[in-house]
């Protein structure tokens, strides 16, 4: 893999956020070939230095610190901060991986996207399941589906309660479906309550695409249990995926001249961590100054779906209202 001119051998990379994920970049970054984590940032007092002392490695104490020190960043903080901070390091010659959702509305993730490009920076936004191995052996097997239901559940924490379910975690789902189905969506059809925070925590959509396909999907981050699946249907073959054990198991419909019949379909999965993988990624579009699989138009693109989908809850909520009164 050739490096661009000018670059090290090793890519200097930073985690800017420490939380529950931003230590899990900074576990698999020490981990990967081409890479020298230089150091991390977060603006909670004591969080960094405790990550660090995990990690050894360098705290940065501002983000000005951090800019001067490497050549690419990972931005793991709340997502009231990805568009500022995205500003700042791509502004200063970074490139930049930044957590889903890309930002806090479409209109700032269009400034990231074209200040990414008119600096000739690397944006890639972490959908880390669209490199889950199942998500991608789906993808490359299944071919015009026709139905398509997911189940993305989780235990409520405290955490990514800036946004509602939907940005946080119907998202990954959103962005999976624009890859598998590759047509305009139509109508869409949402439903959402909040729960244990101000914002939607339990919500369902109903889209529907151009060609007939509807999908239905489902996230709650107030349930009992941990469910991540996507089921999809086509005419003649059925996938489920479980994106927690990483499995596929599919069927096909075969008919052989007599009546049709049902068989098992093998579907081979890749043993591959899916972090591992996008961040793999992130250091091959930096160091090759190509496009990573999760760009920033990508990004984009899924946190506008996810906003007409809160759109259609809360018509669907007003609706509701009017009825009630």
């Amino acid at each position: 893999m050739e490096a661009r001119p000018g670059l090290p051998a090793r890519v200097r990379l930073a985690i800017v956020g420490v939380g529950h994920l931003g230590r899990h970049h900074v576990r698999v970054a020490r981990t990967l070939p081409g890479v020298e984590l230089v150091g991390i940032h977060d603006h909670h007092e004591g969080r960094a230095e405790e990550a660090a002392r995990e990690g050894a490695v360098r705290v940065f104490a501002k983000p000005e610190d951090v800019a001067a020190a490497v050549d690419a960043v990972v931005i793991a903080t709340p997502t009231s901060s990805h568009a500022e901070l995205g500003r700042f390091f791509l502004e200063r010659g970074l490139d930049v991986l930044v957590e889903k959702p890309i930002a806090n509305s479409v209109a700032e993730a269009d400034g990231l996207v074209q200040l990414a490009r008119a600096r000739g920076r690397v944006l890639q936004v972490g959908h880390v399941e669209r490199y889950n191995p199942a998500v991608e052996a789906v993808l490359a097997s299944v071919r015009e589906p026709l139905f398509i239901e997911g189940h993305r559940l989780g235990i409520f924490t405290p955490r990514s309660l800036d946004v509602d379910v939907v940005r946080d975690l119907m998202i990954h789902d959103l962005q999976i479906l624009i890859d598998l189905v590759r047509r305009p969506i139509v109508d869409i059809r949402a439903v959402g309550i909040p729960i244990l925070t101000p914002q939607l925590d339990i919500a369902h959509a109903r889209i529907a695409f151009e060609g007939g396909c509807v999908a239905n999907l489902t996230a709650s981050r107030v349930s009992f249990e941990r469910l991540r699946k996507l089921r999809i249907f086509s005419a003649a073959r059925y996938c489920s995926v479980d994106m927690h054990s990483r499995r596929v198991e599919a069927f096909r419909l075969e008919r052989d001249g007599g009546a049709p019949r049902i068989v098992p379909d093998e579907v081979s999965v890749e043993a591959a961590d899916p972090l591992s993988r996008e961040l793999a990624d992130f250091l091959r579009a930096v160091r090759t100054r190509g496009e990573p699989l999760v760009t920033g138009e990508v990004g984009r693109n899924a946190l506008a779906l996810a906003e007409r989908v809160v759109a259609a809850a809360e018509e669907h909520r007003r609706g509701a209202e009017v009825v009630r009164a």
